[in-house]
């Protein structure tokens, strides 16, 4: 019993050609609960997008622009042409609270508490982060937000291991509230211009 043949992890091995106990999974094999099929609910992305990047179409550098044919960069959910721009999941009251609680965690510091990108330590010296107030933001896709807490964004590194895929879309959730909120305590505009006053010459007298 003491001294049986067994294969011990991680031990050498003069039994397999390349020395070593563990043998490595069968090609192609897949850990329990990490199968994945819904495209669009772990990555964010359009289905068959993804799987066209994975294939061999090279993806563009993290916080770069899609240009269009005359050289601009194109707006709202064109700017994204592979990102969801609907929620995978049913989002409810208790998915933004869960994205609120998450976000308060994981994206106040850079973001601020109202996403306008001055988190505590933008105040401190470190690079403003981007506002989720901005026009461009605002017409984002729900996908393209999910891919940068999935991936990292800039310099914004990627929270796939902090934030479940579930929680990333709840903060996703809670990011599109917070646009709503900040959208509706922007003043309105006010009249361009007011009429100015005419001055009126006395009778007889001359203008001056």
């Amino acid at each position: 019993m003491q001294d049986q043949p067994k294969m011990k992890p991680y031990r050498s091995s003069v039994f397999f050609r390349d020395g070593l106990s563990s043998r490595p999974p069968v090609e192609g094999t897949i850990a329990r609960g990490f199968l994945r099929e819904d495209t669009e609910f772990f990555t964010g992305k359009k289905a068959g997008r993804a799987s066209a990047t994975t294939a061999g179409t090279a993806a563009p550098p993290a916080g770069s622009q899609p240009t269009s044919a005359s050289g601009a960069a194109p707006q709202g959910a064109a700017a994204y042409p592979d990102d969801v721009e609907v929620f995978p999941i049913q989002v409810t009251k208790e998915t933004v609270l869960r994205g609120k609680e998450r976000y308060e965690i994981f994206c106040t510091a850079c973001h601020g508490l109202t996403g306008n990108g001055d988190g505590m330590i933008v105040r401190r010296g470190f690079r403003r982060a981007a506002s989720f107030n901005d026009d461009r933001l605002r017409q984002a896709p729900v996908g393209h937000f999910f891919d940068a807490i999935t991936n990292g964004w800039g310099a914004m590194p990627g929270y796939a291991p902090q934030l479940s895929a579930q929680d990333r879309w709840a903060i996703v959730a809670y990011i599109r509230a917070l646009q709503l909120s900040q959208a509706a305590q922007q003043p309105s505009a006010s009249p361009a211009t007011t009429a100015s006053p005419t001055h009126t010459p006395p009778a007889g007298g001359h203008q001056q």
